[in-house]
């Protein structure tokens, strides 16, 4: 247990700080999901839509450091491949 104010202080703020990055990962990851439903639906234009608004929220959450960025790019990467193999 933290014993200084400031050690309970950052406690605190680490919990807060936690919660809010669960919120990051869970809106990266369904992004990335949004993108790969559009491609099984088999709608190459919606993908396309789909995956530029995507692309602002995966770039948005690896700017803050919550996931590194050349993990980013890797999805970003596959999801754009994926959509480009499409007939």
């Amino acid at each position: 247990m933290a014993n200084s104010a400031q050690a309970r202080k950052r406690a605190r703020t680490a919990l807060k700080q936690r919660a809010h990055n669960a919120s990051l990962r869970t809106a990266f990851r369904t992004a990335v999901k949004k993108v790969l439903k559009a491609i099984e639906a088999g709608d190459k234009a919606a993908a396309k839509v789909v995956f530029h608004a995507s692309e602002k929220v995966i770039d948005r959450i690896a700017d803050k450091g919550v996931f590194h960025k050349n993990k980013a790019a890797r999805h970003k990467s596959r999801l754009s491949s994926q959509i480009k193999a499409m007939a």
